[in-house]
């Protein structure tokens, strides 16, 4: 909960007991001070009073401190003097639910928990106690994963002193300005906190991405009173800012006022016509078209505490509308204030002290629907943007993930400080290695690396990469975009080679690995890839003729399907197909039945299964190629023995004739698509990004 040092219109605790009729002169004066909120010196006042006063004052008396001890976030403090009111039988349920709220600030979850649980029990407010449980138990999930936004304090313009609500005030994002309570402040110090006035300071971003010392706004800006939140209109034309009047011993409202730019400078400033002298106003933001301008206020009509609100810029008349209200989905019961529109309106982002969170202020952010009303679920943009302490007051550059908002939590420079944050991209390589399967028969170049195998990588948003493996079978490709499904395969040539296999080339495998970029972080994708060696001649699974005849016959045409399979898994080879037929019968027969045989496979590859002619030759070699001789066969024991040499005779083979073959038909690189047919680790073109 933010007092009133920080502008955000929250009233003073309100302490249901009372030390009515207390005669103790100092007693009276630690009130006194309490309730003007300087709780610095209260705390002070009442641990000077505590050890004389009556027994039955103490208990309220240790819960005041603990009040004034969480009211500058000295939570630990305040621990120790609620546990202690409560000891000394401090009976009232606020009690409890203070001390879960300032144990949720320590990141204490399952303490708080139990707090927010017997501040039910005690007859508190069940909603708000569930809502603490709920609030705890999510701040644990979100503290545990936390977003991958990069947060820094904003060291070289923050002070000792309090600096928050930072706002852009150029359509470049180079120049920032911001409240501070820093030394230097206009006026004597505060009338009723004895603090330094707030002012509005300026800074801007040099060309070493450096922020100059801050400057005061001239004085028709930052006044000898307290000035809050600035915010200025994307055309530089006029700044809307909160002021606080003062008058001593008095509570003055806070309003919303505009002045233009006159020149270099700023004009005299006015305060808005529907701001009501009655009641608080605050924290303006205005929408990038200028016509509508959010605040916080406590005006009647609303949920409860602060609420966020709006009022139309009506040209015609050349004034302010009516102020209407966000809305529950956005306002509660409790506070909700520092409001931000995103530059097409569709987003508004601001704090709440109720909305399930992490302790303190957490920012949300609510979405508009077609009508420009915010009636959704707002969203918690959790850890680490939103902490167990205060965090408000956010504004992003433009688009872009990134920005500045304010916190006073650990780390920081003074109370409130000023933290930029950054979402930085998700970073997406792939990278692999192809390598030789061998063959089963052969052994051949097992495990080697192949280089020259084309690595060809499909977005699915439309774009083409093409890499070559390097002499080590690698290939790489940076920078896969987010949320893309990517499939990778591969293509042989001739001139895919290893160590040990360097003529004959490589079939293309069929594997197709797909690759998704849809994670929360970072990763290293690797999609790794075999291929089989080409022999000089391949044999396919058996092929079957009708005896003395070529008639394919039992499952050739499955046998046919292999073939089939490698043509079209390599589609520039040409390849001829071959039949042998055993030594015996006739020579002239044999060669005639074989090169029958031979084509009737071809005819089933073209006719039924589409394969071009051009790249198929039927060869029939008749009883030329014997690969067991006669020799062998007579030598076998058994008819059986004989029979199964035969067999290996008999058998339809394949070898690879060429790799040039280019379908015409096939259809041309997609436009736009990439198709960068670089060596396996090297930087890739443009279109990466």
């Amino acid at each position: 909960m933010k007092n009133i040092t920080k502008l955000t219109l929250t009233a003073a605790a309100t302490v249901i007991l009372t030390a009515s009729g207390f005669s103790q002169k100092l007693l009276k004066k630690a009130d006194a001070t309490f309730e003007a909120r300087q709780y610095a010196k209260a705390i002070e006042m009442y641990k000077q009073a505590y050890p004389n006063a009556p027994k039955d004052k103490k208990p309220l008396i240790l819960y005041k401190q603990g009040i004034s001890s969480q009211e500058i976030n000295d939570y630990k403090q305040a621990e120790v003097s609620y546990q202690k009111a409560i000891s000394t039988g401090f009976d009232d349920p606020t009690v409890y639910l203070r001390l879960a709220e300032v144990l949720k600030n320590q990141l204490k979850y399952p303490e708080a928990i139990v707090e927010y649980n017997n501040y039910k029990s005690k007859g508190g407010d069940a909603k708000k106690a569930d809502l603490g449980v709920k609030s705890c138990e999510l701040a644990q999930q979100w503290k545990d994963a936390p977003m991958r936004y990069k947060i820094e304090n904003m060291s070289l313009i923050n002070s000792k002193e309090s600096d928050y609500a930072p706002a852009y005030s150029d359509k470049k994002y180079q120049t920032l300005i911001f409240t501070s309570r820093r030394e230097g402040a206009l006026g004597e110090k505060e009338v009723n906190l004895g603090a330094n006035h707030s002012d509005i300071y300026e800074t801007k971003l040099d060309k070493n991405g450096k922020w100059s010392t801050p400057v005061q706004l001239p004085p028709a800006i930052s006044s000898m009173v307290n000035e809050g939140r600035g915010w200025v209109s994307k055309k530089g034309d006029m700044i809307f800012f909160t002021r606080c009047p003062e008058e001593k011993n008095k509570q003055m409202k806070c309003g919303l006022y505009m002045a233009k730019k006159q020149g270099s400078t700023w004009g005299e400033a006015s305060r808005l016509p529907f701001n009501a002298d009655s009641v608080q106003f605050g924290h303006p933001t205005l929408s990038a078209d200028g016509k509508k301008l959010f605040f916080a206020s406590r005006m009647s009509g609303g949920y409860g505490g602060v609420d966020i609100w709006s009022c139309t810029y009506d040209a015609k008349n050349n004034a302010w509308g009516q102020p209407t209200n966000a809305g529950p989905a956005v306002n509660t019961e409790g506070d909700e204030m520092y409001p931000t529109i995103s530059d097409d309106s569709k987003k508004l982002y601001f704090s709440s002290n109720y909305h399930p969170g992490m302790g303190g202020l957490d920012i949300f952010m609510a979405e508009a629907g077609a009508d420009g009303k915010f009636t959704k679920p707002v969203e918690n943009l959790k850890y680490p943007i939103n902490s167990s302490y205060d965090d408000f007051g956010i504004v992003y550059e433009g688009k872009k993930q990134k920005g500045y908002f304010t916190s006073n939590r650990e780390g920081g420079k003074g109370s409130d400080d000023i933290w930029s944050f950054n979402l930085p991209p998700l970073v997406f390589n792939l990278k692999g290695v192809v390598l030789s399967a061998g063959e089963e028969k052969t052994g051949r170049g097992k495990g080697e690396p192949v280089e020259g195998v084309k690595v060809k990588i499909i977005g699915s948003d439309g774009t083409i990469n093409e890499f070559t493996t390097a002499k080590d079978g690698s290939y790489k490709m940076d920078k896969l975009k987010e949320k893309v499904t990517y499939s990778v395969s591969t293509l042989t040539e001739k001139t895919s080679k290893s160590v040990t296999h360097n003529k004959d080339g490589f079939f293309t495998p069929k594997d197709v690995k797909l690759i998704g970029t849809f994670k929360d972080v970072s990763t290293n994708f690797t999609a790794d890839f075999a291929v089989v060696p080409v022999i000089k001649e391949q044999r396919m699974p058996e092929v079957q003729y009708a005896l003395g005849s070529y008639e394919l016959v039992g499952g050739s045409k499955d046998s046919l399907n292999y073939l089939y399979n490698v043509l079209k898994d390599n589609p520039t080879t040409v390849i001829e197909l071959s039949a042998h037929t055993d030594t015996r019968g006739k020579a002239v027969a044999n060669m005639t039945l074989s090169t029958a045989r031979a084509q009737a496979c071809v005819d089933y590859l073209v006719k039924e299964k589409g394969i071009p002619a051009e790249r198929l030759t039927a060869k029939g070699y008749g009883m030329t190629m014997p690969i067991v001789s006669d020799a062998a066969i007579k030598a076998a024991r058994t008819k059986e023995e004989k029979e199964a040499l035969h067999q290996k005779n008999r058998r339809t083979t394949f070898k690879i004739l060429r790799w040039d073959y280019v379908d015409p038909n096939a259809p041309k690189t997609t436009p736009g698509g990439n198709n960068n047919n670089n060596k396996g680790g090297g930087d890739e073109e443009d279109g990466d990004e």
